[in-house]
């Protein structure tokens, strides 16, 4: 089959939507397909850029267009969408709303990925028209907490067969034969003795000043920082240093292949997330978050304490990790001090997860969507007949 993605993030960055559009084609290509992705031309890359930034291993070709930042890449998915039709495409997979609606009034069979609500100006205008002609789309969303409130906010149901409720996913190959915390530790050169990392993006409700005050209170847990862009990290390193607090390693960016390794060196791994949490393009995505570091916590066997946000436990169980209130500093240094003197109870949340992440690879995520895109074939087979027509 082939697939025609297409996506506004700018590639390549380090932005989480970037990371988890090459890794969404990257499964599919895994699975057999031929792909194609179409991208705006920020910048360009090769692949041996793109494979350590991402974590790849099977290449598939991209296409830089260029745009006009005033038409707000309405240009680009123009372009992109009859690119694609030139391609052949048997399907066009899209996380851009105004490209499944090209692909619509194109008669082309669409998979659309939704992450969050429709935003903007424009955004529930197209999200209407989009449900009016969804006959010929597979929908996915990333929780079923996001199906639900589309629908109650819109006023409509997904007809069955065009839903998935996909969760981000993992890569369970990239977690195999870790080293002991100990080990890795030893190997990147970080301090002996129980770690508490944490692994993402630094923006507003992501925890960091939850994770300064637990610091303060634990002075003899090691706390390993590892991500976020380099404006944001810099104030936290002048926070450290100004308050002399020496228990905190802060890392920065690092590619996505390597990430495994400083997961491994943690004995506990944290998703101190507040009430409010910013999305990389704003907005409050509390109600229907998935961070992708739940997945690959999962995957790395080590114990999870993160927020007892209602969307984690699509996810997580008390089985799987240990819940904590937002924002409330003594909870969590508690929940931390407990399950750092407690290795059995580590050790049985940590195995718990590994076992549970087998289900929640991208792979697996990518076969599932191929299955429900194959009811989509026909409706192509009869575009090109009512064409010929």
């Amino acid at each position: 089959m082939r697939i025609a993605c297409i996506t506004t993030s700018q590639i390549p960055s380090r932005t989480a939507n970037s990371i988890q559009a090459m890794k969404v084609c990257h499964a599919l290509k895994q699975c057999g397909q031929e792909i194609k992705l179409w991208v705006p031309f920020f910048k360009s890359a090769d692949w041996t850029e793109l494979k350590e930034l991402y974590g790849l291993q099977e290449e598939f070709p991209i296409q830089w267009l260029p745009f006009k930042k005033s038409l707000r890449q309405y240009d680009f998915c123009w372009h992109a969408v009859q690119q694609a039709r030139q391609w052949n495409a048997d399907v066009i997979y899209t996380w851009a709303l105004q490209s499944a609606v090209f692909s619509q009034r194109q008669q082309i069979p669409s998979v659309m990925e939704f992450h969050d609500f429709p935003m903007g100006t424009f955004g529930p205008h197209l999200f209407k028209i989009y449900i009016r002609h969804h006959q010929r789309c597979l929908s996915l969303t990333t929780t079923a907490a996001l199906a639900q409130g589309l629908e109650e906010k819109y006023g409509f149901t997904f007809p069955s067969g065009s839903l998935q409720i996909a969760p981000n996913g993992t890569d369970p190959q990239c977690y195999l034969h870790l080293p002991s915390p100990v080990q890795a530790r030893k190997k990147l050169g970080l301090p002996e003795g129980v770690t508490v990392g944490f692994t993402g993006h630094f923006y507003k409700g992501r925890g960091i000043e939850l994770l300064l005050e637990i610091a303060l209170a634990l002075p003899d847990i090691h706390f390993l920082w590892v991500g976020g862009k380099e404006e944001h990290i810099q104030p936290w390193r002048e926070e450290l240093k100004a308050r002399q607090i020496n228990n905190v390693t802060l890392v920065g960016f690092i590619p996505n292949q390597e990430l495994p390794l400083y997961q491994a060196a943690c004995n506990i791994l944290v998703m101190p997330y507040g009430k409010k949490i910013s999305g990389s393009s704003g907005g409050d995505i509390s109600q229907v978050i998935n961070p992708m570091k739940m997945f690959d916590y999962m995957a790395s066997g080590r114990a999870i304490v993160a927020s007892d946000i209602p969307v984690f436990h699509e996810i997580l169980s008390e089985q799987t990790a240990v819940f904590c209130p937002p924002e409330d500093s003594q909870g969590w240094s508690a929940a931390i001090r407990r399950l750092a003197d407690d290795q059995d109870e580590r050790e049985r949340l940590a195995n718990n997860a590994k076992a549970r992440s087998a289900q929640y690879s991208w792979t697996a995520r990518a076969a599932k969507t191929l299955a429900l895109i194959n009811d989509l074939e026909g409706f192509r087979h009869e575009a090109r007949l009512d064409q010929k027509s």
